[in-house]
């Protein structure tokens, strides 16, 4: 089990005030934009004072502490009707991830070559700590959370979980807005990130960026980033091949060979004796990982 205090670095004894000021100052040091070795300790320190800021939370902190074997009854009691135990009320709400889309061409997925990556992201407040102002625990729930709703009479009873309407679900409510973030915890910002492509990507996959997402419930999501494959500059990219659609005039027509371009240099084809729109060239390991490189031979010229 953490230890809290420790990571607030506070006595347990200590009051509200002290633990929103040791909260405030290791938010400071430990914040991702100020110390890039940080982030685990900054993470860390949210989810200590989401337990030590809220009385409520405190208390059953403190009581699980000194009987960690003894299950509380609000755990027996779910045990008991749904046969399983609740979310564990120590571990914190995971911030959801963010999903962003960029266009890739066929050639930056052939070299798997760096990406610059624009998004508007979400972050943490700095005025108010990323606690949206000061919080006062929600009295319908108690801070929980959420509400028990019973229905039916009788032997027909049945008792469901749901979202506390009062806090929609967050435990508190904020009693004082901070004005920067309007009691949101964090801010827009637009966000410029570069990610290594992996080699021969695909259209629809995703590569995944650790806690670059939206700050929520104290701490970063992941970004997650979804591939669109665009065809560019002629090149177009089907499962591992490469396609390139070729344009001739007349004079190509008459042409012993063909000038490719290919991702590595400029390829010379021989010219098929029988021409055939219908029929692409075949270059053998021309493609991605493997794959093969295929011509699709166009006509475009000018009538006088």
């Amino acid at each position: 089990m953490k230890d809290y205090y420790k990571i607030l670095e506070i006595e347990e004894n200590a009051s509200e005030d002290e633990i929103k000021k040791s909260f405030r100052n290791l938010s400071k040091k430990f914040h991702p934009d100020v110390n890039p070795n940080g982030a685990e300790n900054f993470k860390e320190i949210n989810e200590a004072y989401e337990n030590l800021g809220d009385k409520n939370k405190r208390a059953i902190y403190d009581n699980k502490r000194k009987n960690p074997s003894v299950d509380s009854p609000f755990e027996n009691f779910f045990s008991q009707m749904f046969g399983q135990k609740p979310q564990n009320p120590f571990r914190r709400k995971q911030a959801p991830d963010k999903i962003v889309r960029i266009s890739v061409s066929p050639i930056e997925s052939y070299f798997g070559q760096e990406k610059k990556v624009i998004y508007l992201r979400d972050v943490h407040c700095d005025y108010c700590n990323g606690t949206g102002g000061d919080r006062l625990v929600c009295n319908t729930c108690g801070g929980s959370g959420f509400v028990i709703k019973t229905f039916g009479t009788g032997f027909m009873i049945q008792q469901v979980r749901t979202a506390c309407p009062n806090c929609e679900g967050k435990g508190h409510n904020i009693v004082s807005k901070c004005n920067h973030c309007d009691g949101r915890g964090n801010k827009a910002r637009q966000n410029e990130i570069k990610i290594n492509l992996p080699v021969g990507i695909d259209n629809g996959q995703f590569v995944k960026v650790t806690e670059a997402g939206d700050f929520r419930v104290g701490e970063y999501g992941d970004l997650v980033i979804q591939i669109l494959l665009e065809p560019k500059d002629g090149f177009e990219k089907i499962n591992n091949d490469l396609v390139y659609s070729l344009y001739l005039d007349l004079d190509g027509l008459t042409s012993d060979k063909y000038r490719i371009p290919h991702p590595d240099g400029e390829l010379m084809v021989p010219a098929p004796k029988l021409f055939d729109t219908s029929k692409p060239l075949r270059l053998r390991g021309k493609g991605y990982s493997g794959g093969d490189m295929y011509v699709k031979l166009n006509v475009k010229f000018e009538r006088d």
